[in-house]
């Protein structure tokens, strides 16, 4: 008889969610000019030592390899690795792909001179635990780049949405739209980062035709929203969250009912490890 602990628990909990759904499509959709705004903002150039932190499919690693440095890509799910190395090959990039948790990175201290990540580490529910590993594998005079949702933005508004639906976090777990105020980003870092550029910026999405098919996708394809509402279902309260979701995508809609718009807001945060 095998017995886990809560954390190793927890940890595969994340993993299935992630590996759910189709996040990889949810790039290509929408997400896909998130990677390269990274990239260009934490000027990674040939030879580079770069690390991507909670990578997903490789949005930020694989734009970093084509820029010619040596790049590994890691994350907590192997099922999103296994879809950015193929991506990887079918470019003819060389990558490493490690499976690895973003609050205990498998990597010496001072191992990169550019360690990022774009929409991922905030999702870790550490905060500092994460944080002190991202300072702790970059080198003194390295680059820190962190692209995370806000609070204020779309993506804040989905997860206090979908809250009264979820299961309860575990505990000491921070909101991952935290990662996206400045405040809470200088909290977790202290004087070991200079943030030298923050940036706030939106995200246009123009994917779908009718506000609700932004909701629709969702539900299909991201890991987060398929957790809640399978939690809502096991509540019985699936149409009052299916209702919640859609009043959301009306509300953020930036366009019209017949030709959907959305802007999610962004902080694009770039430091020098001190």
């Amino acid at each position: 008889m095998t017995s886990t602990t809560p954390e190793a628990d927890l940890k595969a909990r994340h993993r299935a969610m992630w590996a759910s759904g189709n996040y990889p499509l949810m790039v290509d959709t929408f997400l896909l000019p998130l990677g390269p705004r990274l990239v260009e903002a934490c000027e990674i150039e040939p030879g580079m030592r770069v690390l991507d932190v909670a990578a997903g499919s490789g949005n930020a690693a694989l734009p970093a390899a084509q820029r010619g440095a040596s790049v590994t890509a890691s994350d907590l799910t192997p099922e999103l690795l296994e879809a950015g190395r193929l991506r990887a090959e079918a470019e003819g990039l060389e990558l490493d792909w490690v499976e690895a948790d973003a609050e205990r990175l498998p990597f010496e201290d001072g191992s990169f001179d550019v360690v990022m990540s774009a929409i991922g580490g905030m999702f870790a529910p550490n905060h500092q635990a994460v944080a002190d590993e991202l300072v702790r594998v970059t080198r003194p005079g390295g680059t820190i780049g962190l692209l995370s949702w806000t609070p204020e933005g779309m993506l804040g508004a989905l997860f206090r949405t979908m809250g009264p639906f979820a299961a309860p976090p575990p505990p000491g777990a921070q909101p991952p739209p935290l990662w996206g105020s400045e405040e809470h980003l200088r909290g977790l870092t202290g004087d070991r980062v200079d943030w030298r550029s923050l940036e706030r910026d939106v995200l246009e999405i123009t994917a779908f035709e009718h506000p609700h098919d932004y909701a629709t996708h969702f539900k299909s394809f991201y890991g987060p929203t398929i957790a809640v509402q399978a939690n809502a279902r096991k509540d019985g309260r699936e149409a009052e969250f299916e209702e919640a979701l859609d009043r959301f995508t009306e509300e953020w809609n930036r366009g019209t009912p017949d030709r959907a718009r959305f802007e999610k807001e962004y902080l694009l945060a770039v430091g020098t490890r001190v």
